[in-house]
């Protein structure tokens, strides 16, 4: 590794391939495809040979970073950012106004679609937490009910069966309930640990651990099978799509092996989901119980296995086929939690960070990039897919988190602090930069749901999509993406049009396949008889961007203070075609 970032060494004619990672070289053997721990060791800027793969090195991403703070910090940077914002928002107003009948008239014209009728992606919800609490309730009564003598967990020096863990907590199936699960988000509001503790089934870690987990006794098979279920419903409603979140904590390099293991065994791929990996920052428990000596480690068991299986996928058949449904990795945990350390450029290195202290956000984020930036380029010289950084950002905590994750990341999960800055936020409309919002969800830990600013964002044209983030604590319907939609729908009083907007947004950030995304939207992504939203509305946004990114680049070259009153698009023309 060179200054703490992963490099791929020129491979021709070497046996040995050279991965240094996070601070450590791991010489993994092409014979036999393995990588000994024992022969880890620092690398240093004399090591032989050039990466066949680089990124930017975390010195510069400091420099950037501090750059980029200073600038959407400045004053006049921020006022004109504000005003051009709401420019744009007065604009979709007088936009709306002209042209909704004739919006209206367009989509009447359009056979079969309408906003049933057309594909949408929850972009953001949890695993564990994908179903409804009826739907968990009913799953476990039935196994208790029906297979009450086969035994579930390891507790206290003897195995238990199911019957007897519901005999110790003094429960009957008859007893259960959705109450009686209090798995409902109430009294969260700025409480992320008691949202937290809403994952234990009647607040039993036990259950959790028999139910929700795919590592116990009984191979994760129950959540296993609920997981159909809900694929099942899925693929009954046809045009319903989930990108579900499941976690690699980092403990130890054989996370990938069981969690692959699991889904392959159970069979989970399916056309109507792909996956994304959660990493939970949570390196200070970790640190403190010693499961890993210090950040490098942690590092180490999440991306040594991918690039071991990117040599050779027949070395893990397992994991080869299950990297193959991921299509990102995300990054949770708390931001409201304040961070201990300041980013600065003479930080310790991965393999240097031995204390319990958490390291900052952004730390977390620059190493995520730079080793999924040297995995992706090494998987795709060798035609596999790869991944996107689509990390959980702004939803309460430090602004820092939102810049650093501009630089490096994707797409974002929440960044409802994006309303707080608004050259940051301008920023991310003129890049198009994918947002997942989940009110519903922001309305139970950290924002009022007529405080979210998600209508504001849509109507300035920034790339949104609705998610349903934890149906298990959030939602009371079997179709929680469509109940995020209705409540939305009623209390910003979307248009058809608008509701349709943002499921081609949801589409469009997905990690579907272009392939997919042709079917789903049509050729050119704009095919108006697959999305059922209007060619005028995608004129408008298309025109409005192009002459805000237009307006930059004639004052940036100009060098003159830009003005909110330049042309930037002829509402009239656009309401013509």
């Amino acid at each position: 590794m060179r200054q703490g970032v992963i490099t791929v060494m020129n491979v021709e004619n070497i046996p040995n391939l050279s991965l240094p990672l996070f601070g450590i070289d791991v010489d993994i053997d092409m014979k036999t495809n393995k990588i000994p721990t024992t022969t880890r060791h620092r690398a240093t800027s004399e090591l032989p040979g050039t990466p066949a793969f680089t990124v930017l090195p975390f010195e510069e991403f400091i420099r950037d970073m501090n750059t980029l703070k200073k600038s959407v910090f400045f004053g006049p940077t921020g006022s004109y950012s504000y005003q051009c914002l709401e420019v744009l928002s007065a604009k979709f107003n007088l936009h709306k106004l002209l042209n909704a009948y004739r919006e209206n008239d367009a989509q009447k014209l359009v056979p079969h679609r309408d906003f049933y009728n057309i594909r949408k992606v929850d972009t953001h919800v949890h695993h564990s937490a994908c179903m409804n609490q009826k739907h968990l309730l009913r799953f476990i009564k039935h196994k208790l009910k029906k297979y009450p003598n086969e035994v579930v967990i390891f507790r206290d020096g003897k195995f238990l069966t199911l019957g007897e863990v519901f005999k110790s907590l003094k429960l009957t199936a008859y007893d259960l309930s959705v109450d009686t699960l209090d798995m409902h988000a109430n009294n969260t509001f700025h409480r992320f640990d008691r949202f937290n503790l809403k994952y234990n089934p009647a607040g039993q870690s036990r259950l959790r651990e028999i139910f929700l987990k795919t590592d116990n006794v009984i191979g994760g098979r129950y959540l296993a099978e609920i997981t159909k279920e809900v694929i099942d419903d899925l693929e009954a409603s046809k045009y319903q799509l989930v990108e579900w979140r499941i976690s690699i904590y980092g403990r130890k390099p054989s996370e990938w092996d069981l969690l692959s293991r699991w889904f392959y065994v159970h069979r989970l791929a399916h056309k109507n989901v792909r996956w994304l990996i959660q990493i939970p920052r949570l390196y200070h428990i970790y640190k403190k119980i010693g499961e890993i000596q210090c950040f490098e480690d942690m590092l180490y068991n999440i991306f040594a296995p991918l690039f071991a299986v990117t040599i050779d996928p027949s070395s893990n058949p397992a994991l080869h086929y299950f990297l193959q449904t991921i299509v990102g990795f995300d990054s949770v945990d708390d931001e409201s939690r304040p961070e201990t350390s300041q980013l600065i450029a003479n930080m310790p290195k991965p393999h240097e960070w031995t204390s319990d202290k958490e390291p900052p956000y952004s730390y977390w984020m620059y190493y995520l990039y730079a080793n999924l930036c040297t995995l992706n380029q090494f998987r795709a010289s060798r035609k596999l897919c790869t991944f996107q950084l689509r990390p959980h950002c702004g939803e309460a905590g430090d602004l820092d988190h939102l810049i650093a994750a501009y630089l490096v990341a994707h797409q974002i999960n929440h960044g409802i602090l994006l309303r707080k800055l608004p050259a940051l936020q301008y920023l991310y409309y003129l890049s198009q930069i994918g947002i997942a919002i989940s009110p519903l969800s922001n309305n139970k830990l950290f924002l009022d749901y007529n405080k979210n600013p998600f209508p504001k964002y849509f109507s300035q044209g920034m790339n949104v999509s609705l998610s349903t983030d934890d149906p298990l604590m959030l939602h009371y319907t079997k179709d929680a993406l469509v109940e995020e939609y209705s409540v939305a729908a009623q209390v910003w009083k979307f248009s058809s049009t608008d509701q349709n907007e943002i499921a081609r947004n949801s589409v469009l950030q997905s990690g579907w396949e272009h392939c997919y995304k042709k079917y789903f939207l049509g050729e050119d992504y704009c095919d108006m008889t697959m999305t059922n939203v209007p060619l005028i509305r995608l004129h408008y946004r298309e025109e409005t961007l192009a002459a805000a990114i237009d307006d930059l680049k004639t004052n940036a070259k100009q060098n003159v203070k830009p003005s909110i009153f330049s042309p930037r698009i002829n509402i009239t023309k656009t309401a013509n075609k």
